[in-house]
């Protein structure tokens, strides 16, 4: 059976778990990175830009006017609980 390339919003849901995984460390605290960072981990700069926008729009990422990035309390809480499990 042929493997099927992940769609867009397949690659979305996956960078943005990633992008919360890495702004909250496994001692749960929190990191500060920029969107081309977020893109070098995700390895994706177009795909880290999406996924950013989205956490910010559900209140999941603050982003300083300079632009970085870091999880809000609520994020890093959700983190905790269900773990750093992809």
């Amino acid at each position: 059976m042929p493997s099927q390339d992940p769609t867009p919003g397949e690659r979305l849901s996956v960078a943005e778990r990633e992008i919360l995984y890495a702004l909250a460390s496994e001692a749960g605290e929190p990191s500060i990175w920029t969107i081309d960072e977020l893109g070098r981990e995700v390895e994706s700069l177009a795909d880290a830009g999406l996924a950013v926008r989205g956490l910010h729009s559900a209140g999941l990422v603050h982003r300083t006017s300079d632009g970085y990035v870091f999880a809000t309390q609520a994020a890093l809480h959700v983190v905790q609980m269900v773990g750093h499990v992809i």
